[in-house]
């Protein structure tokens, strides 16, 4: 398997090629009796780390991360600051370089913050192993899934996992719209598929979507959700739907904003001033389509209109041919906004 962060899966070679950056040769940590991803089923919610006063727990179970890009990589850095021995998969290693020094800033400003110290930051980084061979996700417990928002991408991904991992290992999509029902009828292993859905910046946002597919076991959701609030997050479960509830909801809305601006109602400018002042949203919903990705948002409002057959989900033309003309928004340093 192989796979990236705007890629897909492919068959890997045996012998994983793994890196740690600090720690060269370190072999992954395997599912142990103590720290397991079963024991903290018993955690409860609002229990988490005082991460200044209390060092994370080293927890004696591995997660693996496919995709490092932005999602990723902050997944993979929240599961590392919560104890977690991580392996970190793309078949890019120019992506798994650009992820990890990424995740050395992000825990910097951390420590400059005080959120950190200086010994758990460099504690979080060096649990962290890179990969570009599939077969090292192997003794993971979980593997996260954070690959392009395409069906056929992520199908293929949850088919080689299902082939790869141990019989009672979970798979959890990031994914922020396609269906969970359907990616889990790829394994043979349905009811240890859920969705787990973070929100960018991942070591930021408090809330995880967890989504129930309908094979999903009140087990797994329950894990999930303990492993959530380990992480120091808040679980909120919901049913597999297109778009769950955040992106059911959210995407209408930016659509609807690109639609008022194409057909000039107001500029971008104008509609965002009046979220941010009037419904007191932190960014407006222009400046927000920029920040997730113009290509992202058109993702979703497609899994949207082909799920519910409803015209009202219709992408606006405009943002199609902004998508067409590759301005993505920040990433791309041009979007409704130039950066």
């Amino acid at each position: 398997m192989s796979a990236r962060a705007n890629g897909h899966v492919k068959s890997g070679k045996p012998g994983a090629n793994t890196e740690t950056p600090g720690q060269s040769g370190r072999q992954p940590a395997k599912l142990g009796a103590t720290g397991s991803i079963a024991d903290l089923t018993t955690k409860k919610k609002g229990e988490r780390l005082e991460r200044k006063e209390e060092e994370p727990v080293e927890v004696q179970a591995t997660i693996g991360v496919v995709g490092a890009g932005t999602m990723g990589s902050g997944i993979a850095h929240v599961f590392a600051r919560g104890g977690f021995q991580v392996l970190l998969y793309d078949v890019d290693q120019d992506a798994l370089d650009r992820a990890m020094a990424g995740i050395a800033k992000n825990v910097g400003r951390e420590v400059s913050k005080e959120k950190l110290t200086g010994k758990q930051a460099a504690a979080a980084v060096s649990r962290i192993t890179t990969t570009s061979e599939p077969e090292a996700l192997a003794p993971a417990a979980m593997v996260v899934e954070a690959a392009t928002e395409r069906f056929e991408v992520k199908a293929e991904i949850f088919r080689a996992l299902d082939a790869i991992l141990a019989p009672d290992a979970m798979i959890a999509s990031n994914t922020s719209s396609i269906s969970i029902t359907r990616l889990a009828a790829q394994t043979g292993r349905p009811g240890q598929v859920v969705g787990m859905h973070f929100f960018n910046p991942v070591p930021v946002m408090d809330l995880v979507e967890v989504v129930r597919g309908l094979e999903t076991t009140a087990e797994t959701v329950s894990r999930v959700q303990s492993l959530a609030v380990h992480l120091g997050k808040t679980p909120v479960a919901v049913n597999d739907a297109p778009g769950f509830v955040s992106n059911r909801v959210l995407m209408p809305m930016i659509n609807e904003a690109i639609f008022a601006m194409a057909e000039g109602v107001a500029g971008p400018e104008a509609i965002d001033e009046i979220f941010r002042l009037g419904m007191a949203h932190p960014m407006g919903p222009l400046t927000l389509a920029d920040f997730i990705g113009l290509d992202v948002c058109l993702d979703i409002l497609r899994v949207l209109h082909e799920g519910f057959g409803d015209p009202k989900y219709r992408p606006c033309p405009l943002l199609v041919q902004m998508v067409d003309a590759g301005w993505l928004g920040r990433k791309s340093g041009r979007g409704f906004y130039t950066y």
